[in-house]
């Protein structure tokens, strides 16, 4: 039988189920889709084909011949890269454009023994397993990138007073680096959250044969090993299962959350009337009609993406839903490798962007010093000096600040004679505070520096906190080198086994 025959028959063998081809739109609506999903997927196809091989020949299930022939061929196409494969839809998926081209390459005898062992419903997972995971750690890349530029920045703001806001209203006055730091907070949730399910990811479902296992002598653990997965998925019927995706899907939405929190924060604190930040001129974008404008085009991009964000786990679950007892294809998240990119991509726009930040500290200086965000520290004081509770305290203040607004009048002005009038007029007995206890309890940064409570405002905490989330931050990064130096390894010891079979071959040991 010729070489082009051999291909003819591998092509019927695969057919041999229907009486006709599939249908154009059949094709066009679902298997083109599909194989252009598969093509982005091209190096960890040509991973999972490898290692299977390999091991198929370690096991004797493969005989070196076979095995040489197959890990040459597959070299080959690594070489070519999807553009330089003859892809025909009409195949079908990934795992039978490889074997036909290997027919081509070394006959259908040697080509059909690739597919031993295994089915489509675990090899496609493995592959989308690999892929994930290569697109979660750079997110996780991305987290610890931007978590470090902002430990950097916040130490550079570690007393740049500015106010605090709830409701959208002064409350306290703060410091920026403090703000800052609240943020590596959240941004170390999220990568814990995001390592929560990587740990789910990171199991191999290759050698599943489908969903019951099957009598070959396979071996999953040296698969798994190969490809560099902590652990092996133990039952065969989950092989195809991707909830995983939805964990993910999951914390990618948290991570969107947090940048939008970011981002809308910085967005109206660059406006007009805030004044507080800038960004950078790259970073943003002008106005066709309003020649002044300066637009943080940057910042609103991010919050478009958060917006998108909001569906992404509802999207993912309403697809586990609608998958029935379909095929491995139904069970697929398409949303997740949206979401890694509008993630990952955010993540690179926010770090570069806090990295160039403008901040006006005297303009948020003088906005937290003519404001009355300090109440609650006279209210603390007159508590301290008298015998009052902080709820009559609270009640004098609030009259005391109701009355000097109505007369115009700052903190900077406020008199004993105006507070022990704010005492009777809430029923009362004055307490007697002098005007320059009465004001250093009014001025913004007395009021940062006496918030000495572990997590407070003072420098020594906030310095306190910066070396904290440092030392946090190289532990997360120390655990991403792990697991990124596992990945790497495992490559090599494919790459050695894989050459030790190519070698045996062409040392005529076959």
């Amino acid at each position: 039988m010729t070489k082009s025959m051999m291909v003819e028959a591998l092509a019927s063998a695969v057919d041999a189920r229907l009486d006709a081809p599939p249908a154009e739109a059949l094709m066009a609506i679902y298997e083109a889709p599909h194989l252009e999903r598969e093509k982005r997927q091209f190096a960890e196809y040509l991973l999972v084909d490898r290692a299977h091989a390999v091991m198929l020949a370690e096991q004797g299930i493969l005989s070196p011949a076979a095995a040489a022939a197959i890990l040459s061929s597959l070299v080959e196409i690594e070489r070519l890269g999807p553009a330089g494969l003859p892809f025909d839809v009409a195949r079908g998926g990934f795992v039978f454009q490889i074997e036909h081209f290997l027919a081509t390459r070394i006959g259908e005898d040697f080509a059909g023994r690739l597919h031993t062992g295994r089915s489509r419903l675990d090899q496609g997972p493995t592959v989308r397993r690999l892929f994930k995971r290569r697109q979660l750690l750079d997110v996780l890349d991305g987290i610890l990138a931007l978590s470090e530029v902002l430990s950097r920045v916040a130490a550079q703001h570690r007393t740049s007073v500015m106010p605090g806001y709830t409701c959208l209203q002064h409350a306290h006055p703060t410091v920026f680096g403090h703000y800052l730091l609240s943020f590596v907070t959240k941004l170390r949730d999220d990568f814990e959250r995001l390592e929560d399910g990587y740990r789910r990811l990171d199991r191999c479902p290759l050698g599943a044969a489908g969903l019951a296992g099957t009598s070959w002598p396979i071996d999953r653990e040296r698969v798994a090993e190969l490809l560099g997965f902590s652990e092996v998925l133990d039952n065969a019927k989950l092989a195809r299962e991707a909830y995983y995706a939805a964990d993910i899907i999951s914390g990618l939405s948290f991570v969107m959350s947090t940048l939008n929190d970011l981002a809308t924060d910085l967005h109206l604190w660059s406006s007009t009337e805030f004044g507080f930040v800038e960004c950078a001129d790259e970073y943003c974008g002008t106005s066709s009609i309003f020649p002044q404008k300066k637009n943080p085009t940057a910042l609103e991009a991010v919050k478009f993406n958060a917006g998108n964000a909001v569906t992404w786990l509802a999207s993912a679950l309403a697809t586990f839903r609608s998958e029935g007892t379909g095929d491995v294809v139904m069970r697929e998240v398409p949303q997740l490798d949206a979401a890694f990119v509008a993630t990952q991509g955010s993540l690179q726009l926010m770090t570069a962007v806090v990295a160039s930040l403008t901040v006006h500290t005297a303009q948020m200086e003088m906005v937290a010093s003519s404001s009355w965000a300090t109440a609650t520290g006279l209210a603390d004081e007159i508590v301290a000096r008298s015998s009052l509770s902080f709820r009559q305290a609270h009640h004098i203040v609030a009259r005391l600040v109701r009355d000097a607004l109505k007369d115009d009048v700052s903190t900077a002005q406020v008199t004993k004679a105006m507070l022990d009038a704010a005492c009777n007029k809430v029923g009362i007995e004055p307490i007697g505070l002098v005007d320059a206890t009465i004001r250093g309890a009014l001025e913004a940064r007395h009021f940062v520096a006496s918030r000495t409570s572990l997590g407070g405002t003072a420098a020594g905490e906030v310095d306190r906190m910066i070396a904290s989330e440092r030392e946090q931050l190289a532990s997360l990064l120390l655990r991403q080198d792990k697991r990124r130096s596992l990945i790497i390894a495992s490559r090599d010891k494919l790459l050695m086994a894989q050459m030790s079979w190519l070698n045996m071959n062409a040392d005529g040991l076959s």
